[in-house]
């Protein structure tokens, strides 16, 4: 089976190796030759654990290829996946769908024999007929269905996700399209992976509805963590004992400074919209997005407090950079709301992170100094604020971390530690919605 998978970004890149895994002959194309360049001499442009060696393989076994030669790629294809960004558009928060229907456009006249036509890019409803529209206004004569396949990939553990999904969404109108489709997923047959066939306008949903409901639970639990902090609850025993529910489940519940990502931020923004345009409320989604910008305005007031507030002057060292581990997406990442906020009250930012580095200095304000190292961050600090829970963050040695340390001021934003532990350590230790016996919160 020939797959042509357009666009190179996190989706497509990671979609476009994985069915080269699966056995499909697969080109990735996209308009970036700086990109595809690097592509083909094997370099990444994202990290991805696992990533490069499996490009690597399906590469050397000429199940893999990259160009920009869409023109060339199309004709070949049984199935071309649309793979493209749908940023936030500037303004109202709706996807910007221009990459999209740019992509429709230009593979349309291209098509040689019955192909289907595949949205992979999160987009909105009703996006799966406009590509249709455009692509018969530009060749009346193609041979062709249009189809929504979503996709479900957390960063960090995309392919496994991709490997061993949940479930697997199917949009589609016609029985060759499903068929082709189903083909192609075949090998997941192996695992008994659910395929859901929907129409397209339900499989279109179905991506936004589910990120909503995972932002809103992350919203829900750090509402509570500000509740627990007032009544001396603790939001891990909260959060297990509510998770212990099987109608509940226990993933999500974490407090923390906020979501961040590729995905959360603009996928609520983006329903919230869709929702008015078909003059329907969303005020579960809106409530959501609003707890989550109030909740990083709390990290800050937090970070301060601990800091006597008075943080001019202060070094506070960063522990984490990008919104989650195992990533070097800085998108929306929390650190880009609380970091400049404490630069620019005067506090002296050193900062660290395994892969987000590079991609969090044109983004945060040219005062943050950056280390490679954990223990050259730390050293002379006054305040340290464990920000992303990488694992090399998880089992400091904290008598060396206090013997380095100017002061003793240590900011768990990710609930990593446990507050007598830390006292024990001789650390004056802040955390998110649990008791810390003196210190404070």
């Amino acid at each position: 089976m020939n797959v042509v998978m357009i666009g190179t970004g996190y989706v497509g890149l990671v979609s476009g190796t994985c069915f080269a895994e699966f056995g499909a002959n697969v080109v990735c194309v996209d308009v970036d030759e700086e990109k595809i360049g690097r592509l083909n001499k094997g370099e990444i442009p994202i990290y991805e654990p696992g990533l490069e060696d499996l490009v690597a393989g399906n590469v050397e076994a000429g199940r893999l290829a990259f160009t920009t030669d869409l023109a060339s790629a199309v004709p070949q294809a049984d199935l071309v996946f649309i793979a493209v960004g749908t940023p936030s558009r500037r303004g109202d928060g709706y996807a910007d769908l221009s990459y999209v229907y740019a992509a429709a456009k230009e593979l349309a006249p291209h098509l040689s024999g019955y192909t289907v036509i595949v949205d992979k890019s999160t987009v909105p409803v009703g996006t799966a007929r406009n590509v249709e529209r455009i692509i018969r206004e530009q060749n009346p004569q193609a041979d062709f269905d249009v189809a929504s396949n979503p996709e479900f990939l957390r960063e960090g553990a995309a392919i496994g996700d991709f490997m061993r999904p949940d479930r697997v969404v199917i949009g589609v109108e016609s029985e060759r399209a499903e068929k082709l489709l189903r083909e192609l997923y075949r090998p997941l047959n192996l695992i008994e992976a659910p395929i859901l066939t929907t129409n397209l306008e339900s499989a279109e949903l179905i991506k936004y509805a589910s990120n909503a409901f995972l932002a809103t639970k992350i919203s829900f639990i750090n509402e509570i963590s500000m509740l627990c902090e007032a009544v001396g609850a603790d939001v891990h025993a909260v959060a297990r004992g509510m998770g212990m529910d099987k109608r509940i489940g226990g993933k999500f519940l974490h407090a923390g400074p906020g979501y961040g990502g590729s995905c959360f931020p603009k996928d609520t923004q983006a329903l919230v919209r869709i929702a008015q345009e078909h003059g329907t409320s969303s005020r579960i989604v809106e409530a959501t997005i609003e707890l989550n910008a109030a909740q990083k305005a709390r990290m800050i007031k937090k970070i301060r407090n601990a800091l006597g507030c008075s943080e001019a002057g202060r070094t506070i060292a960063v522990l984490g950079l990008t919104f989650k581990p195992e990533t070097d997406d800085m998108r929306d990442a929390p650190a880009l709301s609380i970091l400049p906020a404490l630069a620019e009250k005067g506090a002296i930012i050193r900062a660290t992170d395994p892969q987000g580095i590079e991609e969090a200095r044109p983004l945060l304000p040219d005062s943050v100094q950056y280390f490679e190292d954990t223990w050259q961050t730390v050293e002379g600090a006054d305040c340290v604020v464990l920000m992303t829970e990488w694992n090399a963050y998880r089992g400091l040695d904290l008598r060396r971390l206090r013997e380095q340390m100017a002061g003793n001021v240590f900011v768990d934003l990710r609930n990593v530690y446990e507050p007598e532990q830390m006292r024990e350590a001789g650390f004056d230790y802040h955390c998110v919605g649990r008791p810390t016996g003196g210190g404070g919160q």
